[in-house]
């Protein structure tokens, strides 16, 4: 299906190299990569999830299968921010670090960019478009039953448990400024729209901002 005129202007580079970029923060369970892939073929921009790891390891100098075992979750050696052992860094950090780094730079083409906390790394771009994908948390456990054959108690633990890891990641990394749920332009329900509609609502949302970043006097 061909791309509208909106489709095409999303892939030039806006002026001072602030990109429309969307991040989309999700609630485990919600299905927001499902919806990320939807998007990137909607829109014809990247996407960069698991990709975000690979880079990762390759600048801290870790593993893949490190990276992978780390990402997003906050590492137990609390040890690593006393002063007498600044040094340290946990695995956990140092995945971070050289992740922040891959978040700016690829925030400096038009692209989505999943979890990571792309939202509050890339918070100073005035195109940044911050979205949420989110469902109740009952029906997130019942897309997660569907897809991994769980019970209905070893959903909820699982789901629980991904969930915490990802709430924390964002309270550590941020020093506490930020959080998972706060400071979105967007958020959309899963469950309430499919992901199809929430991909048309996200997609909505970006062309408007392209419009507007592109208008002479931003206004």
């Amino acid at each position: 299906m061909p791309k509208s005129k909106a489709d095409a202007s999303a892939r030039v580079a806006l002026p001072d190299e602030q990109p429309v970029v969307i991040s989309i923060a999700r609630d485990y369970g919600a299905e927001g990569h499902e919806i990320g892939k939807l998007l990137s073929v909607e829109l014809g921009i990247p996407l960069y999830d698991n990709e975000l790891l690979v880079r990762s390891a390759l600048k801290s100098g870790l593993e893949v299968d490190q990276a992978a075992a780390y990402d997003e979750r906050a590492a137990a050696e609390m040890y690593a921010f006393l002063p007498d052992r600044i040094d340290a860094l946990t695995v956990s950090d140092k995945l971070y670090k050289a992740m922040r780094q891959v978040i700016l730079d690829l925030g400096t083409s038009p692209c989505i960019i999943e979890g990571r906390l792309s939202d509050y790394i890339l918070r100073r771009n005035p195109n940044l478009v911050s979205v949420l994908v989110t469902a109740s948390f009952d029906e997130r456990v019942e897309i997660v039953r569907a897809k991994r054959g769980l019970s209905k108690r070893d959903g909820r633990k699982l789901v629980k448990k991904m969930q915490r890891g990802r709430e924390d990641f964002y309270r550590r990394y941020s020093a506490g400024k930020w959080d998972l749920h706060a400071n979105k332009d967007l958020v959309v329900d899963r469950a309430a729209f499919g992901r199809e509609g929430c991909c048309a609502i996200i997609a909505s949302a970006y062309r408007a901002k392209v419009r507007l970043a592109q208008e002479p006097d931003g206004s």
